[in-house]
């Protein structure tokens, strides 16, 4: 796997939320069970942590290496506020920037979020605050099953083969200085760092993994990151080959930002990236 040279990069040393060992299986509630009470989330421990600004050597990162890697591309004329407009305007951009990361046969963009902590408050905004604690998107039980759910009759052959999903990350307004993503090289993760955690839903249950603090994890970032600047995720690859398979991610505070920051403005599309012949 492609080696950073830490010690030609910039460092900043804040705090990462990570899950709490309690013995009882973690569960977020993404409704309320009963009128006015939601369950509260899982305990964390914060732990002091070195972020390193990986600008410098950004563009020798890879997706099978390290588990993300860096793209460019201008930020196009896309209402990013209205879903229908993401979805028709923005996806096919996506889905041919994994296309070409990956050299898969096929993509597919899904689903997406719009997250700024200033316009989340908003009532039935559909934006979301950034996630500040360390964790990967999909499970060896929930990478599969999303492929049922997205693919239907033909996700049994598609599963024979190689698939991995990838999440397109990109700032809407740069630099970005206020809570930006933090990723951890996936040479520096373990399968034991890895808790299965439930997301609960009013009429489903899906899982993600939570990530259990090791010193041994080396995280990144990129440094006041700008609109054309995008970080592609590597969140599950079936294939078990020795390359990365996932990772774990998070927003970060920067303690030497300043107070009058703008807000975080980004969006995430998520892709399923299809290796089977057509």
């Amino acid at each position: 796997m492609p080696q950073i040279d830490d010690q030609q990069l910039q460092r900043v040393n804040s705090r990462m939320n990570y899950i709490a060992s309690t013995g009882e299986r973690p569960a977020y509630y993404l409704y309320e069970p009963r009128p006015g009470y939601t369950p509260p989330p899982p305990a964390v421990q914060r732990h002091d942590v070195a972020f390193m600004d990986v600008r410098s050597q950004m563009d020798n990162l890879t997706l099978d290496g390290n588990g993300f890697a860096f793209v460019r591309q201008p930020l196009p004329q896309v209402d990013f506020f209205d879903p229908a407009c993401v979805e028709r305007d923005y996806y096919a951009g996506c889905e041919a920037l994994v296309k070409a990361a990956t050299g898969a046969t096929r993509v597919l963009a899904f689903d997406h979020n719009v997250r700024d902590k200033s316009v989340a408050a908003e009532t039935d905004s559909g934006v979301r605050e950034p996630v500040r604690f360390a964790h990967n998107d999909y499970t060896e039980v929930s990478g599969p099953q999303r492929v049922r759910d997205l693919m239907g009759d033909a996700a049994e052959s598609l599963l024979e083969h190689r698939y991995m999903f990838v999440n397109v990350w990109r700032p809407l307004r740069g630099p970005v200085l206020d809570v930006p993503l933090a990723i951890c090289d996936a040479g520096s993760l373990t399968a034991a760092d890895f808790i299965a955690t439930d997301l609960v839903y009013a009429d489903r249950t899906g899982e993600i993994y939570s990530v259990r603090y090791d010193p041994a994890h080396r995280w990144y970032f990129l440094g006041r990151m700008q609109s054309e600047e995008i970080m592609l995720i590597k969140c599950f690859d079936s294939a078990s080959d020795g390359r990365a398979r996932y990772t774990a991610h998070a927003a970060f505070r920067d303690p030497g930002a300043p107070k009058d920051a703008l807000p975080r403005r980004s969006v995430e599309v998520r892709t399923i990236a299809l290796f089977a012949p057509e």
